[in-house]
Protein backbone atom coordinates (compact mmCIF):
# COMPACT_ATOMS: atom_id res chain seq x y z
CA UNK A 1 0.00 0.00 0.00
CA UNK A 2 1.30 3.48 -0.89
CA UNK A 3 2.37 5.45 2.17
CA UNK A 4 0.10 8.46 2.56
CA UNK A 5 1.14 11.77 4.07
CA UNK A 6 -1.62 13.37 6.09
CA UNK A 7 -2.46 16.92 5.01
CA UNK A 8 -5.01 19.08 6.85
CA UNK A 9 -6.13 22.27 5.12
CA UNK A 10 -7.45 24.54 7.87
CA UNK A 11 -9.79 27.34 6.86
CA UNK A 12 -12.87 29.27 7.92
CA UNK A 13 -13.93 32.84 8.65
CA UNK A 14 -11.67 35.20 10.57
CA UNK A 15 -12.29 34.99 14.31
CA UNK A 16 -13.66 31.43 14.23
CA UNK A 17 -10.56 29.88 15.81
CA UNK A 18 -8.49 28.85 12.81
CA UNK A 19 -5.16 29.94 14.32
CA UNK A 20 -5.94 28.14 17.57
CA UNK A 21 -6.74 24.94 15.67
CA UNK A 22 -3.44 25.17 13.78
CA UNK A 23 -1.51 25.58 17.05
CA UNK A 24 -3.26 22.52 18.48
CA UNK A 25 -2.33 20.48 15.41
CA UNK A 26 1.26 21.67 15.75
CA UNK A 27 1.27 20.44 19.35
CA UNK A 28 0.03 17.09 18.05
CA UNK A 29 3.09 16.71 15.83
CA UNK A 30 1.92 18.31 12.61
CA UNK A 31 4.23 20.58 10.68
CA UNK A 32 2.11 23.75 10.86
CA UNK A 33 2.20 26.71 8.48
CA UNK A 34 -0.39 29.48 8.70
CA UNK A 35 -1.37 31.88 5.92
CA UNK A 36 0.39 29.76 3.30
CA UNK A 37 0.17 30.99 -0.33
CA UNK A 38 -1.65 28.24 -2.20
CA UNK A 39 0.89 28.29 -5.00
CA UNK A 40 3.60 27.05 -2.62
CA UNK A 41 1.77 24.00 -1.32
CA UNK A 42 2.73 21.58 -4.08
CA UNK A 43 6.40 22.51 -3.66
CA UNK A 44 6.23 21.46 -0.01
CA UNK A 45 4.80 18.08 -0.95
CA UNK A 46 7.58 17.36 -3.45
CA UNK A 47 10.15 16.90 -0.67
CA UNK A 48 10.41 13.09 -0.38
CA UNK A 49 12.53 13.30 2.78
CA UNK A 50 9.73 14.87 4.81
CA UNK A 51 6.72 12.70 5.55
CA UNK A 52 5.48 14.52 8.67
CA UNK A 53 1.76 15.31 8.67
CA UNK A 54 1.09 18.92 7.74
CA UNK A 55 -1.51 21.45 8.95
CA UNK A 56 -1.79 24.35 6.52
CA UNK A 57 -3.81 27.49 7.23
CA UNK A 58 -5.34 28.90 4.06
CA UNK A 59 -7.83 31.75 4.19
CA UNK A 60 -8.97 34.97 2.57
CA UNK A 61 -5.84 36.83 3.76
CA UNK A 62 -3.65 34.82 1.39
CA UNK A 63 -2.44 36.92 -1.51
CA UNK A 64 -3.36 34.28 -4.09
CA UNK A 65 -6.54 33.08 -2.37
CA UNK A 66 -9.68 32.39 -4.37
CA UNK A 67 -12.62 30.11 -3.70
CA UNK A 68 -12.26 28.32 -7.03
CA UNK A 69 -8.51 27.98 -6.52
CA UNK A 70 -8.98 26.41 -3.08
CA UNK A 71 -11.56 23.91 -4.34
CA UNK A 72 -9.38 22.98 -7.32
CA UNK A 73 -6.37 22.53 -5.03
CA UNK A 74 -8.34 20.30 -2.65
CA UNK A 75 -9.70 18.25 -5.56
CA UNK A 76 -6.18 17.79 -6.94
CA UNK A 77 -4.79 16.68 -3.58
CA UNK A 78 -7.70 14.28 -3.15
CA UNK A 79 -6.59 12.43 -6.29
CA UNK A 80 -2.97 11.98 -5.19
CA UNK A 81 -2.27 8.46 -3.93
CA UNK A 82 0.38 9.67 -1.50
CA UNK A 83 -1.85 12.28 0.19
CA UNK A 84 -4.48 11.68 2.89
CA UNK A 85 -6.38 14.99 2.76
CA UNK A 86 -8.75 16.54 5.28
CA UNK A 87 -10.35 19.96 4.84
CA UNK A 88 -11.02 21.30 8.34
CA UNK A 89 -13.46 24.22 8.43
CA UNK A 90 -13.81 26.33 11.57
CA UNK A 91 -17.17 28.10 11.58
CA UNK A 92 -18.98 30.45 13.95
CA UNK A 93 -22.27 32.32 14.10
CA UNK A 94 -22.21 35.88 12.77
CA UNK A 95 -23.17 37.54 16.04
CA UNK A 96 -20.38 35.72 17.89
CA UNK A 97 -17.80 36.76 15.29
CA UNK A 98 -18.95 40.37 15.58
CA UNK A 99 -18.66 40.22 19.36
CA UNK A 100 -15.15 38.80 19.13
CA UNK A 101 -14.03 41.58 16.77
CA UNK A 102 -15.64 44.16 19.04
CA UNK A 103 -13.91 42.78 22.14
CA UNK A 104 -10.47 42.76 20.48
CA UNK A 105 -11.05 45.98 18.49
CA UNK A 106 -9.54 44.31 15.46
CA UNK A 107 -10.31 45.38 11.93
CA UNK A 108 -11.80 42.73 9.74
CA UNK A 109 -9.17 41.63 7.19
CA UNK A 110 -11.67 41.30 4.35
CA UNK A 111 -13.26 44.75 4.74
CA UNK A 112 -11.04 46.78 7.04
CA UNK A 113 -12.54 50.13 6.09
CA UNK A 114 -16.18 49.07 5.86
CA UNK A 115 -16.53 47.65 9.38
CA UNK A 116 -16.74 44.13 10.83
CA UNK A 117 -20.41 43.58 9.88
CA UNK A 118 -19.59 43.94 6.20
CA UNK A 119 -16.40 41.93 6.56
CA UNK A 120 -18.11 39.01 8.28
CA UNK A 121 -20.87 38.91 5.67
CA UNK A 122 -18.51 39.14 2.69
CA UNK A 123 -16.12 36.53 4.04
CA UNK A 124 -18.93 34.09 4.83
CA UNK A 125 -20.25 34.48 1.28
CA UNK A 126 -16.75 33.99 -0.14
CA UNK A 127 -16.12 30.82 1.87
CA UNK A 128 -19.60 29.24 1.57
CA UNK A 129 -18.62 26.87 -1.31
CA UNK A 130 -15.56 25.72 0.66
CA UNK A 131 -17.69 25.07 3.72
CA UNK A 132 -19.78 22.69 1.63
CA UNK A 133 -16.80 20.54 0.64
CA UNK A 134 -15.23 20.44 4.11
CA UNK A 135 -14.54 16.97 5.51
CA UNK A 136 -14.65 18.11 9.14
CA UNK A 137 -16.74 21.05 10.34
CA UNK A 138 -16.28 22.47 13.85
CA UNK A 139 -18.67 25.20 14.99
CA UNK A 140 -16.84 27.25 17.62
CA UNK A 141 -19.78 29.51 18.53
CA UNK A 142 -20.13 28.01 22.01
CA UNK A 143 -16.54 26.80 22.51
CA UNK A 144 -13.80 28.42 24.54
CA UNK A 145 -10.12 27.89 23.70
CA UNK A 146 -9.82 24.79 25.87
CA UNK A 147 -12.97 23.21 24.44
CA UNK A 148 -11.78 23.91 20.89
CA UNK A 149 -8.48 22.20 21.71
CA UNK A 150 -10.36 19.15 22.98
CA UNK A 151 -12.50 19.06 19.85
CA UNK A 152 -9.50 19.25 17.50
CA UNK A 153 -7.70 16.60 19.53
CA UNK A 154 -10.79 14.40 19.39
CA UNK A 155 -10.61 14.40 15.60
CA UNK A 156 -6.90 14.39 14.98
CA UNK A 157 -5.35 12.71 18.05
CA UNK A 158 -7.88 10.12 19.23
CA UNK A 159 -7.01 8.36 22.42
CA UNK A 160 -6.74 4.62 22.95
CA UNK A 161 -4.64 3.65 19.95
CA UNK A 162 -5.75 3.72 16.35
CA UNK A 163 -9.17 5.20 15.94
CA UNK A 164 -11.33 6.07 12.98
CA UNK A 165 -13.41 9.22 12.67
CA UNK A 166 -16.59 8.62 10.67
CA UNK A 167 -18.35 11.42 8.81
CA UNK A 168 -21.99 10.75 7.92
CA UNK A 169 -23.57 13.09 5.35
CA UNK A 170 -26.86 13.55 3.56
CA UNK A 171 -27.11 15.19 0.16
CA UNK A 172 -29.26 15.80 -2.92
CA UNK A 173 -28.45 14.01 -6.16
CA UNK A 174 -29.67 17.11 -7.99
CA UNK A 175 -26.58 18.98 -6.76
CA UNK A 176 -24.14 16.13 -7.25
CA UNK A 177 -22.13 14.02 -4.86
CA UNK A 178 -20.14 15.68 -2.06
CA UNK A 179 -16.38 15.66 -2.52
CA UNK A 180 -14.12 12.99 -1.08
CA UNK A 181 -16.67 10.28 -0.25
CA UNK A 182 -15.60 6.74 0.56
CA UNK A 183 -19.07 5.15 0.44
CA UNK A 184 -22.44 6.29 -0.99
CA UNK A 185 -25.90 4.84 -0.42
CA UNK A 186 -28.91 5.80 -2.55
CA UNK A 187 -32.15 6.28 -0.56
CA UNK A 188 -34.40 7.21 -3.47
CA UNK A 189 -36.19 3.84 -3.38
CA UNK A 190 -37.79 4.69 -0.03
CA UNK A 191 -41.23 6.26 0.41
CA UNK A 192 -40.93 10.00 -0.20
CA UNK A 193 -42.47 12.36 2.40
CA UNK A 194 -42.37 15.15 -0.20
CA UNK A 195 -45.68 13.87 -1.54
CA UNK A 196 -47.36 14.35 1.83
CA UNK A 197 -48.36 18.05 2.07
CA UNK A 198 -48.13 18.09 5.87
CA UNK A 199 -44.54 16.77 5.73
CA UNK A 200 -43.19 18.53 2.66
CA UNK A 201 -41.74 21.56 4.47
CA UNK A 202 -40.16 19.49 7.26
CA UNK A 203 -36.87 17.62 7.07
CA UNK A 204 -35.79 14.12 8.01
CA UNK A 205 -34.99 15.06 11.61
CA UNK A 206 -38.69 15.66 12.24
CA UNK A 207 -40.19 12.64 14.10
CA UNK A 208 -43.20 12.49 11.77
CA UNK A 209 -40.98 12.49 8.68
CA UNK A 210 -38.69 9.87 10.21
CA UNK A 211 -41.68 7.67 11.10
CA UNK A 212 -43.03 7.94 7.54
CA UNK A 213 -39.70 6.98 5.98
CA UNK A 214 -39.05 4.18 8.45
CA UNK A 215 -42.53 2.75 7.88
CA UNK A 216 -41.51 1.74 4.36
CA UNK A 217 -41.14 -2.04 4.33
CA UNK A 218 -37.75 -1.70 2.63
CA UNK A 219 -36.31 0.64 5.25
CA UNK A 220 -35.52 -1.79 8.08
CA UNK A 221 -33.70 -4.38 5.91
CA UNK A 222 -31.75 -1.57 4.21
CA UNK A 223 -30.81 0.10 7.49
CA UNK A 224 -29.78 -3.18 9.13
CA UNK A 225 -27.57 -4.19 6.22
CA UNK A 226 -25.88 -0.78 6.03
CA UNK A 227 -25.09 -0.78 9.75
CA UNK A 228 -23.88 -4.40 9.61
CA UNK A 229 -21.66 -3.56 6.63
CA UNK A 230 -20.15 -0.53 8.37
CA UNK A 231 -19.56 -2.47 11.58
CA UNK A 232 -17.77 -5.11 9.49
CA UNK A 233 -15.61 -2.65 7.55
CA UNK A 234 -14.71 -0.07 10.20
CA UNK A 235 -12.32 -2.34 12.17
CA UNK A 236 -10.63 -3.33 8.90
CA UNK A 237 -10.19 0.30 7.83
CA UNK A 238 -8.90 1.14 11.31
CA UNK A 239 -6.38 -1.71 11.20
CA UNK A 240 -5.17 -0.45 7.82
CA UNK A 241 -4.40 2.91 9.45
CA UNK A 242 -7.18 4.92 7.85
CA UNK A 243 -7.89 8.04 9.95
CA UNK A 244 -11.32 9.00 8.66
CA UNK A 245 -14.15 7.53 6.60
CA UNK A 246 -16.79 9.56 4.80
CA UNK A 247 -20.18 7.90 4.21
CA UNK A 248 -23.05 9.64 2.44
CA UNK A 249 -26.76 9.01 1.93
CA UNK A 250 -28.48 10.68 -1.00
CA UNK A 251 -32.04 11.26 -2.12
CA UNK A 252 -33.73 13.54 -4.64
CA UNK A 253 -33.82 16.73 -2.59
CA UNK A 254 -31.50 15.87 0.30
CA UNK A 255 -34.20 16.87 2.79
CA UNK A 256 -36.20 13.85 3.88
CA UNK A 257 -35.13 10.24 3.19
CA UNK A 258 -31.38 10.76 3.19
CA UNK A 259 -31.53 12.90 6.33
CA UNK A 260 -33.62 10.39 8.26
CA UNK A 261 -31.34 7.52 7.26
CA UNK A 262 -28.12 9.44 7.96
CA UNK A 263 -29.38 10.42 11.41
CA UNK A 264 -30.35 6.84 12.26
CA UNK A 265 -27.07 5.32 11.01
CA UNK A 266 -24.99 7.95 12.84
CA UNK A 267 -26.91 7.22 16.06
CA UNK A 268 -26.42 3.46 15.67
CA UNK A 269 -22.68 3.82 15.08
CA UNK A 270 -22.29 6.22 18.00
CA UNK A 271 -24.03 3.72 20.27
CA UNK A 272 -21.43 1.16 19.15
CA UNK A 273 -18.71 3.51 20.37
CA UNK A 274 -17.70 4.93 17.00
CA UNK A 275 -16.50 8.54 16.68
CA UNK A 276 -19.17 10.05 14.43
CA UNK A 277 -19.90 13.50 13.00
CA UNK A 278 -22.97 14.25 10.93
CA UNK A 279 -23.69 16.87 8.26
CA UNK A 280 -26.75 17.60 6.15
CA UNK A 281 -25.48 19.50 3.12
CA UNK A 282 -28.74 20.77 1.70
CA UNK A 283 -30.19 21.75 5.09
CA UNK A 284 -26.99 23.67 5.93
CA UNK A 285 -27.08 25.35 2.53
CA UNK A 286 -30.69 26.36 3.02
CA UNK A 287 -29.89 27.76 6.46
CA UNK A 288 -27.10 29.88 4.99
CA UNK A 289 -29.40 31.20 2.27
CA UNK A 290 -32.04 32.07 4.85
CA UNK A 291 -29.54 33.92 7.08
CA UNK A 292 -30.78 37.51 7.64
CA UNK A 293 -28.65 40.40 6.38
Amino acid sequence: MTHQRRIVLVTGPSGAGRSTAIRVLEDLGFEAIDNLPMGLLMRLLKDPSNDRPMALGIDARNRDFSTIGFIELASHLQLLEYVDLTVLYLDCRDEILLRRFSETRRRHPVAAEAGPETGVRQEKELLAPIREIADTLIDTSTLNVHQLREEVERWFAPKGGRHLAVSIQSFSYKRGLPRGLDMVFDCRFLANPYWRPELRAEDGRNPDVAHYVQSDANYAPFFDRVVDLLNLLLPAFRAEGKAHLSVAFGCTGGQHRSVTTAEAVAKALAEEGQQVAIRHREIERRSLNERPD
